[in-house]
């Protein structure tokens, strides 16, 4: 990766699908976070009387009530390739002509299972760890068991669209979707393939993942309205809010994408990535680490952060994550910052976890396509301690070449994107 401000060859995107709270598809997505519409809903999927986040932005998905995580995580993400590949127009049916990047979350039994597997063992009396072993080599459950391998969504996903090579299957906690695309641009960057299909998808909502997080008092707490829990930048914000979902993109190599004539909707022209040691869940207070994502996916491009026209911000809403991104900006950016405008998709589609990069770089090419900033709703109190266009409330036209896309992660990874219009 280019730390000189060289810019490396720009990557194009000629084909994206999209799946999120909002609904299913580019357009319906489009028009409802233009319009500032929330998808945060209270939770229906499960009982939530005695827990003290009720909402999510849940997506109800056909025959969902027999699912769990990984049959939502590969729903959405069949969904979101079939839309980018019909987009693109690619290979053929069923034979991609490049690899598969997924980002998805850890997969493994949640609680509905785990029952299940303990009623098998010994269905009267107290289970012990024995008993949970006699009933997993019973054979009853080798379906659940291969679901729990981290590889299976990406395998399935593989032989329904004929991807080539071995499937890779990541996780960067957050930043899980940037990360895809990232391996994305530097496979066909390296030569090694001209197209590659690179998907985030994500189905956190479920009482396991809510209880974790509550723990770790991450998520909002303010039921009602849901609509209005998630503010990134406010003064009285107090926490993320989960959501599902699923991005894909299609890349491909400029002299590819030009020589069958395709569509060329932008190009990713610079990647950064950093690591931040500091905590395992929280960033470092004086935002460098963040800073340096920032600043290494500015330089790949070749650019100035001057150049930089629109953010489309991680902004979590939770309080410290804001204030840290806000401090990375500024550093990198200067006076520049206060000229910027900064939004945050979240306020809407809550935080889709594995999937965010990948559907905020949706987000934000659709942006660049329709010249049209996305808003940070529920913003009615400003935090004085970030000073920041957040583009407030309602949507606005803008002329919008550049824009960096931010995705950092639990446990310190960081990835930032810089997209930009073609021709």
């Amino acid at each position: 990766m280019s730390m000189s401000g060289v810019k490396n060859q720009p990557v194009a995107i000629t084909g994206i699908g999209i799946v999120t709270a909002l609904g299913v598809g580019k357009e319906d997505n489009w028009a409802k976070l233009t319009a500032g519409q929330s998808g945060i809903r209270r939770i229906t999927r499960f009982p939530t009387t005695d827990l003290k986040t009720q909402i999510a932005a849940a997506i109800v998905w056909p025959g969902g009530e027999a699912f769990y995580g990984p049959d939502y995580c590969e729903a959405f993400a069949d969904s979101a390739i079939r839309e980018a590949l019909a987009q693109s127009g690619i290979g053929a049916k069923g034979r991609f002509p490049g690899p598969l990047f997924l980002a998805l979350p850890p997969l493994e039994m949640e609680w509905p299972q785990r029952q299940r597997l303990a009623a098998a063992a010994n269905a009267n009396d107290a289970v012990g760890y024995d008993d949970l072993l006699r009933a997993a080599a019973s054979g009853q459950f080798r379906e659940l068991d291969r679901w729990c391998q981290h590889g299976a969504v990406a395998l399935k996903l593989q032989a329904a669209f004929g991807t080539r090579g071995s499937p890779i299957s990541l996780n960067t906690a957050c930043a899980s979707g940037a990360t895809a695309l990232q391996l994305g641009v530097e496979a066909i960057r390296r030569g090694e393939t001209e197209a590659a299909l690179c998907v985030g998808t994500d189905s956190p909502v479920s009482p396991e993942s809510l209880i974790r997080f509550s723990l770790l008092s991450a998520l909002s707490t303010e039921n009602d309205p849901p609509e209005q829990a998630s503010k990134p930048f406010s003064k009285d914000r107090d926490g993320f809010v989960m959501g599902e979902g699923a991005a894909a993109l299609v890349l491909e190599s400029l002299a590819s994408a030009r020589a069958r004539g395709a569509r060329i909707l932008g190009v990713i022209s610079g990647i950064g990535e950093s690591v931040d040691p500091f905590h395992r869940t929280r960033a470092s207070p004086d935002g460098k680490p963040v800073a340096a994502c920032i600043q290494n996916a500015i330089a790949d491009a070749g650019l100035a952060p001057r150049e930089i026209d629109y953010v489309n911000a991680h902004g979590t809403s939770t309080p410290e994550n804001d204030k840290t991104e806000y401090l990375a900006l500024s550093t990198v950016m200067g006076e520049h910052v206060k000229r910027v405008a900064v939004s945050s998709n979240k306020s809407m589609i809550g935080h889709t976890l594995s999937a965010a990069g990948a559907i905020e770089a949706v987000f934000t090419l659709l942006t660049l396509l329709h010249q049209r900033l996305p808003p940070t709703i529920n913003y009615r109190e400003p935090d004085p301690d970030i000073p920041l266009d957040v583009v407030p409330n309602i949507a606005r036209d803008a002329q919008v070449r550049r824009a960096l896309s931010n995705s950092f992660g639990f446990g310190g990874q960081n990835v930032s994107l810089v997209l930009e219009t073609y021709g």
